[in-house]
């Protein structure tokens, strides 16, 4: 690990400001992923910015009917609550599919959303990746590919996001508020957080220098069954294959968001029209443009199959 200096920030807009003005500093908050790839040298930020003190960490109901969630709110906390789980189920399940008991319990929401993909070619620090070192090369094109992104690739990078917390909150239609060093403040839509690869897989989300991530709005409740399903190789503490968060009405319309096959939450609204035909149909639409590898070709008919286990679910469910 190369050295760094560290501060603790008094203000959210104090740790902006702290960002803005040392190029290559890194907020940390749990480190559950920041401190790893630290440790690899992968991630050699010359400062840290402490963000734990900010009171950041409340969940509290909004005036429109929602909640807000706080940036340092850990991800057991979020999953546990009686609100999320009565009203956000989806995300409540999401949440609990993710990582490890030790590791929700320390991971934040901000940086749920910001952690890392984890393509092995980005964590072999031997091996070309776009994302760690632009224009070197993506390794797992030509490479062993069975885990990743067959949707929204590029010829730069095939990598795909790791969180299953951002997944249904794509589903649940959430924004991101955040703030940066000169106080202003903007809400990001969770559609337009995540970038694809496009020519530039290390720029990740649409943040800018020294911005800080401060909550997470959901939206009133929508009803309807919430259910969040995961593939994966082993039963826990491993990154999805496919996953389907899903909230379904009672007369079978609903919403649909897809992880594990792209570089962020996929999503295609005009996809959900075709619920009421069936699985078939709704991952027609889904899948439109996708570019999977032969490895990873799998992953089209996964698709299909996991969103049929889960509207068969949510059927019994309703009856």
């Amino acid at each position: 690990m190369k050295a760094f200096t560290y501060e603790r920030a008094a203000s959210p807009a104090e740790a902006a400001a702290a960002a803005t003005r040392r190029p290559g500093a890194k907020f940390v908050a749990g480190g559950t992923n920041l401190l790893d790839l630290m440790k690899l040298e992968i991630e050699t930020p010359v400062h840290l910015i402490d963000v734990n003190g900010l009171g950041l960490d409340k969940i509290e109901p909004t005036a429109e009917g929602g909640l807000r969630i706080g940036a340092l709110v850990r991800n057991t906390d979020l999953a546990a609550d009686e609100r999320v789980r009565r009203d956000y189920g989806v995300l409540s399940r999401a949440l609990m599919a993710g990582a490890s008991g030790q590791l929700r319990n320390m991971a934040t929401t901000g940086g749920n959303l910001l952690q890392r993909t984890r393509c092995p070619y980005f964590y072999d620090t031997n091996q070309p990746c776009n994302k760690r070192v632009p224009g070197s090369g993506c390794g797992a094109i030509d490479g062993f590919n069975r885990q990743h992104a067959i949707l929204g690739v590029s010829e730069a990078c095939i990598a795909t996001h790791p969180s299953d917390m951002a997944v249904a909150l794509r589903v649940l239609d959430a924004t991101v508020e955040t703030i940066r060093a000169d106080g202003e403040r903007r809400t990001i839509p969770i559609a337009d957080f995540h970038r694809l690869p496009g020519d530039t897989p290390h720029i990740e989300t649409v943040l800018r220098p020294g911005e800080l991530i401060t909550a997470v709005t959901l939206p009133p409740p929508v009803g309807g069954t919430q259910l969040y399903h995961k593939v994966r190789d082993r039963s826990s503490y491993a990154f999805a294959l496919v996953s389907v968060a899903a909230i379904v009405q009672s007369d079978g319309s609903g919403r649909v968001a897809l992880g594990g096959v792209a570089h962020k939450p996929w999503r295609v609204e005009a996809a959900e029209a075709e619920l009421p035909h069936g699985a078939a149909a709704v991952a027609k639409k889904l899948l439109e443009g996708a570019k999977p590898t032969q490895e990873n070709a799998f992953k089209l008919k996964l698709v299909e199959r996991t969103l049929a286990a889960v509207l068969a679910e949510a059927k019994g469910a309703r009856l």
